[in-house]
C-alpha cells in the first residue's frame, strides 16, 4: 500500500501570527541572492498574462534555491489591479517542496511573504547603495508593500534616523506608524503633507505605490546622492533614464517586467549591476558619493523559495500549520 504524503498548509492567518524577525528574513533573502550563481539554484522568468482590457493580471514562477535543496511554484491572480472597476482581488500561493528528500514542505499563501522578501531586497539594496551619512529615508505608498518597507529598513539600516511617509490614505499612514512601533518601538516616522519637499531632504526612497498613485516623484527633486527604489509605481521615468548608476535585481527580469519604463525609441539604459554581484562583490553598488542611483526591484522567485521555506520550517517548529492528505 501506497504510503500517503501529508502536506502542511499555512495560510494567510496563521502566517499572520508568526513571529518571524526581520533581521532572519533579510539574512534569508540575502544568501538566496548569492547562492544565485550557484549551478543547482534556478530563477527562470516570470510568465505574465493579462486581457487586452487590464482587468486582471496573472503570472506564475518556479525555481529552485540551492541554498536549502528547495524547489518552489509560485502562481499569482489579481483583479482589477488598477482599482478602477471596485472590485480588487487577490490571490495567492506557493507550493514548496524538498529536493534532497522529495517530499512536500508546504503549500503556503504568499500576500505576506511576497512583500517581506521584497523589502527585504530593498533594505539590502539600500544597505550597500546609500552613501556613508545618510539619514533620511522616505517611503511613497501605504500599502502592504509600504506598510513592511520601513520597518525592514530600519533592521539593515539602523543609521537612517529622519523616517517620513508620504500617501493618500489615512488609513495606510496610520497602518504604517503602527507596524514601525511593533518592530521599532524607540522610532517615529513623519507624515509628509509635500512630496516635493520630502524627496528634496531623502537620502534613500522606496517608491512602493500602486497603479492608482496620484503623484510620481521627478528626476530634478532628488538631492546628489540619493538612491531611489522602484517596487512598484510613482516615479517619472526620467528618474531612470538620468539616474547615474542602475542597480537591479535581474538585467533579463527588467526586460520583460519593466516595459512601462521604455524611453521613446523602447530601450532601457544598461544595467551597472545586480544585487547578487554587489552582495558577492564582484561589482560595486556606488562609485561616488553624488551619484544619483536608481534601484529595479523586481521580485525574484528564488527569494519565494528560499523564505517560503525558512517560514515554513519555522512554523512547523511552532505546531501552528494545518496537515492535509492531496495524494
Amino acid at each position: 500500500m501506497t504510503q500517503q504524503t501529508i502536506l502542511p498548509i499555512l495560510n494567510e492567518a496563521r502566517l499572520a501570527q508568526l513571529d518571524f524577525p526581520y533581521s532572519k528574513v533579510i539574512e534569508v533573502v540575502e544568501n538566496a541572492f548569492r547562492s544565485l550563481h550557484h549551478p543547482d539554484s534556478a530563477n527562470p522568468l516570470k510568465v505574465i498574462m493579462t486581457p487586452q482590457d487590464g482587468r486582471s493580471i496573472a503570472y506564475s514562477m518556479a525555481g529552485r534555491d540551492a541554498a536549502s535543496n528547495t524547489v518552489g511554484f509560485k502562481v499569482v491572480y489579481e483583479y482589477d489591479p488598477d482599482r478602477s472597476r471596485n472590485q480588487y482581488q487577490f490571490y495567492s500561493f506557493i507550493f514548496l517542496c524538498d529536493d534532497a528528500t522529495g517530499h512536500p514542505v508546504a503549500l503556503m499563501d504568499v500576500k505576506e511573504l511576497g512583500p517581506m522578501r521584497t523589502s527585504a531586497t530593498s533594505a539590502l539594496f539600500a544597505k550597500y547603495a546609500v552613501h556613508s551619512d545618510a539619514k533620511n529615508a522616505l517611503v511613497v505608498g501605504t500599502g502592504v508593500q509600504g506598510q513592511i518597507a520601513l520597518p525592514m529598513l530600519i533592521t539593515a539600516l539602523p543609521q537612517l534616523t529622519h523616517l517620513t511617509v508620504h500617501g493618500s490614505y489615512q488609513a495606510g499612514l496610520e497602518a504604517v506608524q503602527q507596524k514601525l512601533k511593533e518592530h521599532h518601538p524607540q522610532r517615529q516616522v513623519a507624515v509628509s503633507q509635500d512630496l516635493e519637499a520630502s524627496v528634496r531632504q531623502a537620502d534613500v526612497i522606496l517608491a512602493v505605490t500602486g497603479l492608482s498613485a496620484k503623484e510620481n516623484i521627478k528626476y530634478e527633486w532628488l538631492k546628489p546622492g540619493a538612491v531611489v527604489i522602484l517596487v512598484g509605481y510613482g516615479i517619472e521615468k526620467p528618474v531612470l533614464h538620468r539616474a547615474d548608476r542602475l542597480l537591479t535585481t535581474d538585467a533579463e527580469q527588467m526586460k520583460v517586467t519593466g516595459d512601462d519604463l521604455l524611453d521613446e525609441n523602447d530601450k532601457l539604459p544598461a544595467v551597472d549591476a545586480t544585487l547578487t554581484e554587489i552582495l558577492n562583490g564582484e561589482k560595486p553598488a556606488r562609485t561616488h558619493p553624488d551619484e544619483i542611483i536608481f534601484v529595479y526591484n523586481s521580485g525574484m522567485i528564488i527569494t519565494d523559495v528560499a523564505l517560503g521555506r525558512a517560514v515554513a520550517d519555522f512554523a512547523i517548529t511552532q505546531e501552528n500549520v494545518e496537515e492535509v492528505t492531496l495524494w
